[in-house]
């Protein structure tokens, strides 16, 4: 049975985020254009354009995936060890992507946090997602820290009140 528009269309969209992905992290955010994109999903400029506004739009599509995996792996942690101990299990994950793929992804994340920083409506779609992907250890540290404490101690530092100082 063929494929239906909506199919087709979905497919499309899936491969350019994968070929986005792919790119963004061997060559980074600048250095990949809507092109190279295209002709790694396959496809045309038009075909790309058809789905996403802007290469910018790309990159938003990976984040997203990207931070719903996160916040899938932050709240397995905090369910399978509790706050404390998910923090450091978080940590520890986090360090043994070092030296990986990861650092291409880092790089083009970086470099993309620096390119929506002068450009409003972007920078707030970043925060969001930002925001969305620390919003699960947020509340499990409210929740175990209790909704009047006025204060916490995590590494080190002491944040109190929104601001921080070295204890």
């Amino acid at each position: 049975m063929p494929l239906t528009r909506a199919q087709l269309r979905d497919r499309t969209r899936e491969r350019v985020i994968a070929a986005g992905e792919r790119l963004f992290v061997e060559r980074g955010f600048h250095a990949s254009s809507v092109g190279d994109i295209a002709e790694a999903a396959g496809y045309t400029k038009g075909a790309v354009y058809s789905n996403f506004a802007a290469k910018e739009d790309v990159f938003f599509a990976v984040y997203e995936r990207r931070a719903a995996r996160g916040i899938e792996d932050i709240e397995r942690a905090l369910a399978e060890h509790g706050v404390p101990e998910a923090l450091d299990v978080i940590s520890l994950r986090t360090a043994r992507r070092r030296g990986t793929a990861e650092d291409g992804w880092m790089a083009a994340f970086f470099e993309f946090w620096a390119h929506v920083i002068r450009r409003p409506a972007l920078r707030e779609r970043f925060a969001a997602i930002h925001r969305g992907v620390q919003q699960p250890l947020v509340q499990a540290l409210s929740a175990s820290v209790g909704r009047d404490a006025r204060e916490l101690v995590v590494a080190g530092t002491r944040c109190s009140s929104g601001s921080r100082s070295s204890t």
